[in-house]
C-alpha cells in the first residue's frame, strides 16, 4: 500500500520537484499539491494523508504555524530555503528538516525514517532502478548483466562510485558493477555496520584493518578518506 503524499509549497518548481521525487517512489504517491496553508487544511479534512512535505515560508501564515493549528497531523517533512526555521521543526517533532535545494539522496533518507516507523520494512529505493529487491537476512539482490545477483551484507568490502554505477567489491566473488548512485546505495545499507569515508567510497566497518586521518586499509586495497569526512569516520572507527 502506498503512503498519500501531501505537497504544501508556494513555489511551483519547488512543488514539481518533491512531486518527481514522490512519484520515482515505489512505496510514495501524490494525493495532493497545495500552495498554501488554506489548502492544505482543506486537503487535511477531506482525504487521508499518510506523509506531508510543508513548506515553511508562505503567504499569510508560516508553514510551522500552520503545523501547531493542527490538532492530529500527519507526519510532516519540513521543506525550506532557511536554516532558522529548523529550531521551530524540530520543537514541532517533525520528522526530518530539508534545506533546499533539495537532493534526491537527502530525500530519501527522509522518506527512510517515515517508511521506517510505518511499516518497519526495508529503506527505500526509487521505483523506476528496482536494483535491490530484499534485505531480509542480511542479503541485498542488484540487478547486474540481466539476472538479480545475491551479495551478503557481511560479506562487503568496500563500494566505489563510478559516475552512474557503483563496484561492489566483496570477500568472496569478483566486483560487481552496478547501475546505481552511492548515495542511494547508503541509503539502504545498515548505519552501524558501514561507513562513507569519501564522496566515491563507502566502507564496512568490521573490514577496515588499519586507518589513519587520511587513508584506511580494506582487505589489501588502501582508501582515501576525504577531508569533510574525516571526523566522522575517526568517530565511527574508534567506537568499532
Amino acid at each position: 500500500m502506498k503512503l498519500r503524499c501531501l505537497i504544501v509549497d508556494d513555489e511551483p518548481p519547488a512543488l514539481d520537484l518533491l512531486e518527481h521525487y514522490i512519484e520515482s517512489m515505489d512505496r510514495l504517491t501524490v494525493a495532493a499539491r497545495c500552495e498554501n496553508a488554506l489548502q492544505a487544511f482543506q486537503v487535511l479534512q477531506q482525504q487521508p494523508i499518510d506523509l506531508m512535505f510543508l513548506d515553511v515560508t508562505m503567504p499569510r501564515l508560516l508553514g510551522t504555524d500552520f503545523l501547531r493549528t493542527l490538532r492530529n497531523p500527519p507526519p510532516v517533512i519540513i521543506t525550506t530555503a532557511y536554516r532558522e526555521y529548523a529550531l521551530d521543526g524540530y520543537e514541532l517533532d517533525v520528522v526530518d528538516y530539508l534545506l533546499k535545494p533539495i537532493p534526491f539522496d537527502r530525500f530519501l533518507r527522509a522518506v527512510a525514517k517515515v517508511l521506517k516507523a510505518t511499516a518497519g520494512t526495508a529503506l527505500p529505493q526509487p521505483a523506476e532502478k528496482q536494483s535491490v529487491r530484499s534485505t531480509e537476512g542480511g542479503f541485498l539482490f542488484f540487478r547486474a548483466e540481466r539476472k538479480l545477483v545475491k551479495i551478503l551484507i557481511n560479506d562487503i568490502l568496500y563500494i566505489e562510485s563510478l559516475k552512474d554505477y557503483v563496484r561492489i567489491v566483496t570477500t568472496t566473488s569478483k566486483p560487481l558493477l552496478v547501475k546505481q548512485s552511492i548515495s542511494t546505495l547508503e541509503t539502504m545499507l545498515p548505519d552501524d555496520q558501514f561507513v562513507r569515508i569519501h564522496r566515491s567510497f563507502i566502507v564496512a566497518v568490521a573490514q577496515v584493518g588499519t586507518y589513519t586521518p587520511r587513508h584506511v586499509e580494506v582487505g589489501q586495497q588502501e582508501l582515501p578518506i576525504g577531508r569533510l569526512y574525516q571526523k566522522e569516520v575517526e568517530r565511527v572507527l574508534r567506537l568499532s
